[in-house]
């Protein structure tokens, strides 16, 4: 559905992108993960068209978006990072308008102004001016254009910031609808969420494809990997937690007193074994949590293997 090879762009004198080459299919939701910084804005920009690669090919749908940029723009929609705003605008307005920019008139216009406004639960504000919304309803505005015209690849940059945590799950649910009929690309600091959505991420590192992998494999490769979270209302005997079996070591929250998660060897596993030290010992445990693996431990490690 996408191919990308060899991509490269140069802003200046800075490399902001090097050498990236990868594909995604059709009903592929793919994450794409990174620091502040290591390019993912930049990589959604050239894939949209709103910037030109220095060298490389992008096709989608098997047109190249350098030599057929109109054919490709109709099949891309595109949700920018700081949400959409304009100083007069309602937002029926500024859909109405953007969905005839996409060639969407009469009935077929409104019928999908409204689909993408009830999708993303506009419906309440689409009088309202765009300016004075929270971020929040910007941010789902900003999405709710980039569905108009039924796009074969989405690509959104941080959908979730400024969302609230129910919000932020009618998205995944949204997202996970969306997949059946396209190709999603989301760019997201927010890693944790990515796991119900995408089955497989591209980390980005300074610039450059650092791994392409299912979300499951980074989340093996990460130390926290089958960890054991808890906490206490009382301290814990950190001694008798280290000498378990197939016990790496522990970490203290400085944030949260009595929480701690004990590190397991590569291989090992430790929840059975500080389970029954836990009846044992009678402690009173208010949390306890077995890590499936932390992707911020991942994106970090491969970011300074880069730049090292």
């Amino acid at each position: 559905m996408i191919e990308i090879s060899n991509l490269t762009k140069q802003l200046g004198r800075t490399r902001a992108i090097t050498n990236i080459s990868f594909s995604a299919q059709h009903q592929e939701c793919v994450g794409l993960l990174g620091e502040s910084g290591a390019g993912k804005t930049t990589l959604l920009n050239l894939i949209a068209g709103t910037i030109k690669p220095t060298s490389g090919q992008i096709n989608i749908l098997g047109f190249n978006t350098s030599t057929h940029s109109l054919q490709t723009k109709k099949a891309i929609g595109y949700q920018l990072q700081g949400g959409l705003t304009h100083h007069r605008m309602s937002v029926k307005n500024i859909l109405n308008f953007i969905a005839a920019i996409h060639g969407l008139r009469g009935l077929e216009k409104r019928s999908q102004v409204e689909q993408a406004a009830a999708r993303l639960d506009l419906m309440p504000v689409l009088d309202c001016p765009v300016d004075i919304l929270p971020p929040g309803f910007k941010r789902r505005v900003a999405l709710a254009q980039a569905l108009l015209h039924s796009p074969s690849l989405l690509l959104l940059d941080e959908p979730t910031q400024g969302l609230c945590p129910d919000q932020r799950l009618k998205f995944s649910a949204l997202i996970k609808s969306l997949s059946e009929d396209m190709t999603i690309i989301i760019a997201s600091r927010q890693y944790h969420e990515l796991t119900d959505m995408c089955s497989r991420a591209l980390v980005i590192a300074g610039g450059r494809l650092a791994a392409d992998a299912s979300l499951a494999d980074l989340q093996r490769s990460s130390r926290h990997f089958q960890a054991v979270t808890l906490a206490s209302d009382s301290p814990l005997d950190l001694l008798a937690l280290a000498v378990l079996p197939g016990v790496a070591g522990i970490e203290e929250d400085r944030h949260a007193q009595g929480k701690v998660t004990v590190l397991a060897m590569p291989g090992h596993s430790i929840f059975p074994a500080i389970n029954a030290l836990i009846a044992h010992r009678g402690w009173n445990i208010t949390s306890l949590s077995l890590e499936p693996g932390r992707l911020s431990d991942v994106v970090h490690h491969l970011s300074q293997e880069v730049s090292a």
